[in-house]
């Protein structure tokens, strides 16, 4: 099993990225996607989710209006684009996969630094 983030990197404040996750070794249509962010000295937080099918999108409130998931099944990607950066948006981003009944998998990140 692998998740492989990319698409980070350093933004200006007010800003877009696009953030992606491939992933390989397991049956990607059935698992839910989910992004986390890290910042250095902090608990890792829930940013968004999509179900297996993608029908379903859940964000954290401190992102809600300025980040979209999506995911495509054809291709085992799942993505995160977040526009109107701001700096407390800088963290190390993270893919992860989820099913009922089956252990998490976790990617190793992607750095995202919103600094002018």
């Amino acid at each position: 099993v692998q998740l492989v983030e990319s698409g980070g990197g350093l933004v200006q404040p007010g800003g877009s990225l696009r953030l992606s996750c491939a992933a390989s070794g397991f049956t990607f249509s059935s698992y839910g996607m989910s992004w986390y962010r890290q910042a250095p000295g902090m608990e890792r937080e829930f940013v968004a989710a999509i179900s297996s099918t993608g029908g379903t999108t859940n964000y954290a409130d401190s992102v809600k209006g300025r980040v979209t998931t999506s995911r495509d099944n054809a291709k085992n990607m799942v993505y995160l684009q977040m526009n109107s950066l701001k700096a407390e948006d800088t963290a190390v981003y993270l893919c992860k996969a989820w099913r009922g009944g089956s252990r998490d998998y976790w990617g190793q990140g992607t750095q995202v630094t919103v600094s002018s």
